[in-house]
């Protein structure tokens, strides 16, 4: 199985003359990019969950082997902060279901000031499908204990590896069969490509440890100036001098 090598979204202005040509209606941008790309990462679910009737629609655009990564919505993670989750829980599943078999995991993304408490993640993570794969991101500092590398692994949820500033947020733990990197800025907040050394070093973490025929899905988050899809293109490049198999990546990050 390969690495999924893909970027946080599609619908970027800055993205044209980098990944779109000039002259390409916004309204096809989703397959030139499933053209270039091989997955996705969704956050717009974040915001407002699309009917299932949108998703349905992504999966009849793109190609057979078109992964979706889908943000959990905000009202899960940000307004119910994780209590009472079975409802929201079940109506992403049900939307995101129309995604047939393109969906890839589910990336639960945790409010900055919300800090640990493991027995509610647990609850939440309980309400998923069994076959769902879960990516979760917390980003208080207080989640960093071993409880919650107990309940992540016994769940078979991924803990996302996260960069901000070149530096990981998260400690480097494995605790799924699959793994899950997003790359937000590479020099902070107004900094946003990354030095080849930095996307190197991710690189070979992810090469050690995951095996190849191991499903690991990476996503470059930053957007502006077009830096994802070219972070994302050196990234696959440098994935491959490890020995590893990224799906398919733009051949330049200049349109033609």
């Amino acid at each position: 199985m390969p690495v999924h090598v893909g970027t946080s979204g599609w619908q970027y202005r800055d993205w044209r003359g980098r990944l779109y040509p000039q002259d390409l209606p916004q309204r096809l941008w989703l397959e030139h990019h499933a053209q270039a790309f091989a997955t996705v990462e969704v956050n717009n679910s974040f915001y407002r969950l699309p009917a299932r009737e949108v998703f349905e629609q992504w999966a009849a655009r793109t190609p057979p082997d078109y992964v979706v990564t889908v943000k959990a919505s905000r009202f899960l993670s940000h307004v119910k902060r994780l209590k009472e989750p079975a409802e929201p829980v079940a109506r992403l599943m049900d939307r995101a279901a129309g995604l047939g078999d393109k969906i890839g995991p589910v990336l639960l993304q945790l409010p900055p000031d919300l800090q640990v408490d493991a027995g509610r993640l647990d609850a939440c993570l309980a309400c998923f499908p069994e076959s769902t794969r879960v990516a979760v991101e917390p980003r208080h500092p207080s989640w960093w204990v071993p409880d919650l590398r107990e309940v992540l692994t016994a769940r078979g949820a991924a803990l996302v590896w996260a960069d901000r500033g070149s530096q990981p947020v998260a400690p480097l733990w494995r605790t799924a069969d699959y793994g899950y990197l997003r790359l937000h800025a590479g020099g902070g907040d107004d900094v946003w490509p990354y030095a080849e050394p930095v996307l190197r070093e991710w690189a070979v973490r992810l090469a050690q440890t995951w095996d190849d025929d191991e499903d690991v899905f990476a996503y470059t988050n930053n957007d502006p100036g077009g830096a994802a899809v070219r972070d994302a293109v050196a990234l696959a490049g440098l994935l491959r001098e490890q020995g590893r198999t990224p799906t398919r990546v733009p051949q330049s990050c200049v349109a033609s």
